[in-house]
């Protein structure tokens, strides 16, 4: 999570879209950079809610913006995918390594997810709370130059983005019934990534 003051800003981190590239290209000029640990770095809106937005409403920053990056999320669960096929992961209940795309994505769809496809929600990531907070600038992943357009033009700055994080390359296959089981069970997310810029 970034916070920049001046302008007013708060970028959330949704993880597997592209956050280490925003941190090392913008953390410099970040009033302040919530890098660690993962659970307050990728605070979503509800932990955002709860802890940071009471501190700077006090110091008097009551309209501050939220941004947030979103993912297609059948992208975002192939990025998850990969990125549990790594080494340090191998042997661990989170490995995804010796597993089909089409496995994970049908473990992800289960009411209870077993550990390797324990990895979360965007809709839930981004959801509004009851109070009124909410994200305000909703960008599409895919859309890498609406993004740079409007933080170069909110935080006046030349913005270039570094790639981070990249994970191996793997076959991301769907079967048509589990892409429709997706689709079915996480209709939030898609919709979600819908309505983003």
């Amino acid at each position: 999570m970034l916070v920049f003051w001046k302008a007013r800003l708060v970028l959330l981190a949704v993880p597997k879209t592209g956050t280490q590239a925003y941190d090392s290209a913008l953390a410099p000029h970040a009033a302040m950079a919530v890098l660690d640990p993962p659970e307050l770095k990728h605070a979503p809106v509800y932990r955002y809610n709860r802890f940071f937005r009471p501190m700077f409403d006090r110091m008097g920053a009551e309209d501050m913006e939220l941004m947030a990056v979103v993912r297609e999320p059948v992208s975002w669960l192939g990025s998850w995918y990969r990125y549990r096929q790594r080494g340090f992961l191998e042997g661990k209940p989170a490995s995804t390594r010796g597993m089909s795309f089409d496995a994970f994505v049908a473990g992800y769809c289960e009411g209870q997810r077993p550990p390797f496809a324990d990895v979360g929600s965007q809709a839930k990531f981004v959801e509004p709370r009851p109070n009124g907070t909410a994200v305000r600038h909703l960008f599409r992943y895919e859309h890498q130059d609406r993004i740079t357009a409007f933080l170069e033009e909110r935080l006046g700055l030349a913005l270039e983005l570094p790639r981070r994080n990249v994970s191996p390359r793997a076959e991301l296959d769907l079967s048509p019934e589990t892409e429709a089981r997706l689709r079915r069970k996480c209709a939030a997310d898609f919709e979600v990534w819908e309505s983003a810029l």
